[in-house]
C-alpha cells in the first residue's frame, strides 16, 4: 500500500505520528487511530500495549472467550474478550519473536544508548577533523613567532634543572626554608609594607626579563613596520603581561613556586612581599590553570604575540594596522590549537580568557607600582623598570 512521504505531524490529541500513515489510519486490530508499526502491524497503543504484556507476561494461556471465539473486535469491544483480541493481534500478522523480555528490553535500551553516544563522540571528532589548521604562510609566521621566543626565553626548556630558589640574604640551588626572604606572612593592608630586601632581589632580574620582551616584540613580522611611538606604547603596555605569561607557565605544582626570568623561583608569599601585593595572587593561579593545559612553546608564543598586538592600547596611532596583525595572529592561533587537538573541551575559548586574565594583570599592577614608587628608595629602581611602568594609566 502507498504511503505518505510528508513530514512528521504533531497531534495535539494523539501526540507524535510519523510520516508515513495516512491521515487518520486506522489500527488493523481494533480500528482505533494508529500510532505507527508495532511488531510488524499498524497499530495504535492501546493493541500494542496489549500484544506486549500478553507476550512478556505469558499470560495468553490463561485467555478464555465465552462465545466459541467469535467475537468481534473494535475500539467498544477490544476490552471485553482478551482471547479473541490476541487472536486478532496474531492474525493480522504481530511478530511473537519481536517482543523483548525485560533483560533482552534492558539490553537494547543500552544498545541504544552507546550507538547514541557513540555518534556524538564521533561528530565531535569530525568536527575536529574538519576545523581549518594552518595555511602554509601561517606555519611560517607560527614558526617565526616560535623561533623569537624561544630565542628570548631565559634558561629554555631547562629552567628547572637552573632555577635557584630565594633565600633570607641570597639566591640558593635548593627548597627554601620558612626563615626566606619575603616569606613571613603578608602585611595586612593596614600596613602594606614591601619587604626591601626580597624587592631588591626581584630588581636585580627585572632589567634583563625586559630587555627578553622587547627583544622578543623585535623578531616578530609586521611589529617592525609600525612607527616607532606605536611600538614603545605597545611594549609597554604588554611588558608586564608577557613577563607574568613566562613565570606562570614555570609553575611547579611540587614546590608551589614560580620561577622568574627563568632562573629565581618564588613562593606566592615572596612574590606578594617583595612589592607585587595581590598581582602575585593573580599571577600564581594563572599559573595553576595553565599548568592543566599543557602548552608548548608556539601556543605560548602566540599567546605573547597576541598581548603585544593589542590595538586598544591609549595613544596609538595606526590602530586599524595593529588591529589587523593581531588579527592575523589570533586566526594562526587558532588553527594551531585545532592543528594540537587538546583534550580539554571547549579548549580555544577557555586559553582566550587567559588573554583577559593577563591585561587585568597588567592593570592590576600599573597600581601597584605606585604603591612600590612610595614604600621603596628610588635608588632601588633600575631605569628601564621605571621607563617603562612609571608613566602608564592606572
Amino acid at each position: 500500500r502507498k504511503r505518505k512521504n510528508s513530514q512528521c505531524s504533531m497531534k495535539s490529541t494523539s501526540g507524535y505520528v510519523p510520516s508515513y500513515l495516512e491521515k487518520d489510519e486506522p489500527c488493523v486490530v481494533c480500528g482505533d487511530k494508529a500510532t505507527g508499526y508495532h511488531y510488524r502491524c499498524i497499530t495504535c497503543e492501546g493493541c500494542k500495549g496489549f500484544f506486549r504484556r500478553t507476550i512478556q507476561k505469558n499470560l495468553h494461556p490463561s485467555y478464555s472467550c465465552k462465545y466459541d471465539s467469535c467475537c468481534i473486535i473494535d475500539k467498544i469491544t477490544r476490552n471485553q474478550c482478551q482471547l479473541c483480541r490476541f487472536k486478532k493481534c496474531i492474525s493480522v500478522g504481530m511478530a511473537i519473536d519481536l517482543v523483548l523480555d525485560d533483560s533482552k528490553r534492558v539490553a537494547k535500551r543500552r544498545l541504544i544508548e552507546e550507538n547514541r553516544e557513540r555518534k556524538k563522540k564521533e561528530e565531535i571528532v569530525k568536527t575536529l577533523h574538519n576545523r581549518p589548521e594552518p595555511t602554509v604562510s601561517e606555519w611560517e609566521l607560527i614558526r617565526m613567532v616560535t623561533e623569537a621566543h624561544r630565542h628570548t626565553n631565559a634558561q629554555g626548556p631547562h629552567w628547572k634543572q637552573k632555577r635557584k630558589f630565594l633565600v633570607r640574604g641570597l639566591v640558593v640551588g635548593k627548597k627554601s626554608k620558612p626563615e626566606d626572604i619575603g616569606q613571613s606572612p603578608a602585611p595586612t593592608s593596614d600596613n602594606d609594607k614591601v619587604d626591601l630586601e626580597a624587592f631588591s632581589e626581584f630588581t636585580k632580574i627585572i632589567t634583563p626579563a625586559i630587555t627578553r620582551v622587547v627583544d622578543f616584540a623585535k623578531k616578530l613580522p609586521m611589529f617592525s613596520e609600525l612607527p616607532c611611538e606605536d611600538q614603545i606604547i605597545l611594549l609597554k603596555g604588554c611588558c608586564m603581561e608577557i613577563m607574568s605569561l613566562r613565570a606562570a607557565v614555570r609553575y611547579d605544582p611540587e614546590s608551589e613556586t614560580l620561577t622568574l626570568s627563568g632562573e629565581m623561583a618564588v613562593s606566592r608569599e615572596q612574590l606578594k612581599n617583595g612589592g607585587l601585593g595581590v598581582v602575585s595572587d593573580a599571577i600564581f593561579d594563572l599559573g595553576k590553570s595553565l599548568s592543566q593545559f599543557n602548552l608548548d612553546d608556539s601556543e605560548v608564543a602566540l599567546l605573547q604575540a597576541v598581548l603585544l598586538m593589542s590595538s586598544d592600547r591609549s595613544g596609538l596611532a595606526c590602530v586599524e594596522k595593529v588591529e589587523k596583525c593581531q588579527e592575523m595572529y589570533l586566526l594562526a592561533f587558532e588553527h594551531y590549537i585545532n592543528h594540537r587537538k587538546h583534550n580539554i573541551s571547549h579548549f580555544w575559548p577557555k586559553l582566550l580568557m587567559k588573554v583577559t586574565n593577563l591585561r587585568m594583570i597588567g592593570a592590576c599592577h600599573a597600581s601597584r607600582f605606585l604603591h612600590m614608587k612610595v614604600e621603596c628608595p628610588t635608588e632601588l629602581f633600575p631605569p628601564l623598570f621605571l621607563e617603562v611602568f612609571e608613566d602608564q594609566e592606572v
